[in-house]
């Protein structure tokens, strides 16, 4: 049990109001319940990072740039991704809370206009991300050519992820755990395949294929316009759209502390492990694309045998029939399949807890923050997912024009989403150094604060040029879709600002790093760490 002092009494929700009527998450405790073990915490943030970003968003990078700028892009956004995991982990470490979200540290440690903008962003941009995977749901299933209208999948999907979601935290654990495992066992065996296939052991193979597609049919494709220009032009893109793969997968960490058991053990735990994960997953699997297809197939989100726009594959599917393999692109699509139900599973997942903490701070309706006898607040999940219901758009656009503006807007917003969090650690660690507090940290990751710096100048480059081909020439449809949470963004923060009359930050010596705090020392006093009692335990417990 965990451990808490003070005379708080509930109100008729089961929290605990503080005197300026907004609710102390060190305090309040018997909302959410810390039903996430080790595992579920860390393929939680890996089960949203392999979706179909890598298994069928990255043939459309593919086509459009070569296998060079995809395999270089996704090695850059790596480093990102493993800079703002730091920052995250570093702060949720410290604060484990339950209900705690991004929007909280911001609001906290920033400024409260910019939480507030920051915490309808995040649930906006998870909201989106659930009618994109099932929009890509959609995708998959159609490459069996069902003679089912999309909207019956589109309902099952959905439908499948709002069950996972409302009965308990734990379920969803345990549920995204299986999810998670498929597609990791997915992509090791894809990898493995590709290694076969570069060797020429497919059955199609005239001998070792090697790098024959980069040679043949080119690494780098022009985009836009010929020459060296359009080969950075074509990394550049492949740079930004290679985002859409890795948005707000940290931050699913993050926003699982709080219903996490041992937190200041198991996050720290996942931090480290999540990026290596990645290099293996992404690095080895956006290589292997790049082997087994040719940037020139005309199937790759394309058209299908009639010439019709469909995107009925991923490029792993592609590579498996042109490699004469017969049955196993049928198997990969399907577990390709359970990839948009796991990453849409979790979606919902963070979104509806965003939406939560943030009606605990006063800055979402007050409803919101009711939970069930499970600690799973239902209300919040039924409006997340009810956004997920765009995905309906589907039935009357091709499913690639829709998976492409959902990608295009919540890549933005987990854009602005990242730069928030970077500008958020840098003064969580300047409040810290302050109150001379950085010795105490539970958890501190290298090269701080020089590499933040660095990559919250790459993002906001990154999210100013993120619409750069709609201008070549200029579409108004893509160009309002690249850009269009900028303006709300701004909007939010504004509003926020002059109706609360807020200061533009909130002064170091005024920041609060105190709170919460020896509720979570004594919380991480109580656990007891797990002693392995053979080496089959040993093992377990290094991967879980």
């Amino acid at each position: 049990m965990e451990k808490f002092e003070g005379k708080a009494t509930h109100d008729s929700e089961g929290a605990y109001p503080a005197e300026n009527g907004e609710y102390n998450l060190a305090e309040q405790h018997d909302q959410l319940a810390r039903g996430l073990k080790s595992r579920h915490i860390q393929f939680l943030a890996l089960g949203g990072a392999i979706g179909t970003g890598l298994f069928i968003g990255s043939g459309g990078i593919l086509s459009s740039t070569g296998p060079a700028p995809l395999f270089m892009a996704y090695l850059s956004m790596m480093m990102v991704v493993w800079v703002v995991m730091n920052c995250l982990a570093e702060m949720v470490t410290y604060l484990p809370m339950r209900g705690i979200t991004v929007p909280y540290f911001v609001d906290r440690f920033v400024d409260p206009s910019l939480g507030f903008a920051a915490g309808w962003n995040y649930w906006y941009a998870y909201a989106i991300l659930i009618g994109a995977e099932a929009t890509a749901a959609g995708i998959i299933i159609d490459y069996w050519g069902a003679k089912v209208n999309i909207a019956v999948w589109i309902t099952i999907v959905l439908g499948v992820i709002l069950a996972l979601n409302i009965i308990a935290v734990s379920f969803f654990g345990e549920a995204e755990f299986w999810f998670a495992s498929i597609k990791l066992i997915t992509i090791l065996g894809l990898i493995i395949l590709g290694i076969v296939i570069f060797f020429g052991g497919a059955p199609a193979s005239k001998g070792v294929l090697g790098f024959h597609h980069w040679k043949y049919a080119g690494s780098f494709v022009d985009y836009k316009v010929a020459g060296p220009t359009g080969r950075f032009l074509g990394y550049w893109h492949a740079f930004v759209t290679a985002g859409f793969a890795f948005i707000t997968s940290p931050e699913l960490i993050a926003i699982a502390a709080g219903e996490t058991i041992a937190p200041r053990r198991n996050i720290p735990k996942a931090a480290r492990r999540f990026i290596w994960r990645l290099a293996i997953f992404y690095g080895l699997g956006s290589l292997v694309i790049g082997v087994i297809v040719p940037s020139d197939d005309p199937t790759l989100l394309g058209a299908n045998k009639d010439g019709k726009a469909d995107a009925s594959a991923s490029p792993f599917v592609i590579g498996i029939q042109n490699a004469g393999i017969p049955v196993l692109n049928h198997i990969i699509n399907a577990a390709v399949l359970t990839s948009a139900w796991s990453a849409g599973n979790s979606f919902l997942y963070s979104g509806s807890r965003v939406l939560y903490s943030m009606s605990l701070n006063g800055q979402a309706p007050r409803f919101f923050r009711v939970t069930n006898r499970n600690g799973v607040p239902y209300l919040a999940v039924l409006a997340t997912w009810a956004v997920g219901l765009l995905a309906y758009l589907n039935v009357s656009n091709s499913g690639s024009t829709v998976f492409s503006w959902f990608t295009n807007i919540s890549t933005i917003s987990g854009f602005v989403a990242w730069i928030v969090v970077m500008i958020t650690y840098l003064r969580f660690r300047r409040s810290m150094i302050y109150n001379n507090l950085m010795h105490t940290l539970p958890y501190r990751t290298p090269l701080q604060p020089y590499v933040t710096y660095v990559t919250l100048v790459v993002i906001s480059l990154l999210t100013i040029t993120n619409g750069f081909q709609t201008f070549m020439p200029f579409e108004a449809k893509s160009f309002v879709a690249a850009y269009i949470t900028l303006p709300i963004f701004a909007v939010l923060y504004v509003g926020h600002k002059i109706f609360y009359r807020t200061s533009l930050y909130i002064p170091v010596d005024k920041i609060d790093a105190i709170t919460g705090k020896k509720e979570m020392d004594e919380l991480e006093a109580l656990d007891e760490p797990r002693i392995a009692k053979n080496w089959l335990q040993k093992v377990w417990y290094w991967i879980a």
